[in-house]
């Protein structure tokens, strides 16, 4: 059975920061690219980033140079760095991983909340 949980999530005001985890089970994790979507109030699922299985990473335009991926295969954990966070990246974030181009696997998602 598969399992993604992430973790990390919470409440931060414009500009801080926040890194959110993810603990995957039951998939070969260091074999898997592995991303983050996000969800905002009222809108669609979004992607966000992905790190294939030799650390190439992919960004959203409005994430580049603020938000980094990363990855512990020893861990099986998957990582988001968010810096300089903004009112717009309020979402549940959740970790998922992508089969042809969908979601295969998910796990429940996780709030951020950015406010002053």
């Amino acid at each position: 059975q598969v399992q993604l949980v992430e973790s990390g999530g919470g409440l931060v005001h414009p500009g801080e920061s926040l890194t959110l985890s993810c603990s995957v089970s039951g998939l070969t994790f260091s074999e898997a690219a592995m991303s983050w979507v996000r969800q905002r109030p009222g809108k669609g699922v979004e992607w966000v980033s992905t790190i294939s299985n030799d650390g190439t990473r992919n960004y959203l335009d409005s994430v580049k140079g603020r938000f980094t991926i990363s990855r512990d295969n020893d861990k099986n954990t998957l990582y988001l760095q968010m810096n300089n966070l903004k009112p717009d990246d309020t979402a549940v974030y959740i970790c998922a991983k992508y089969q042809s181009a969908r979601i295969q696997y998910r796990g429940q998602g996780i709030q951020v909340t950015v406010s002053a």
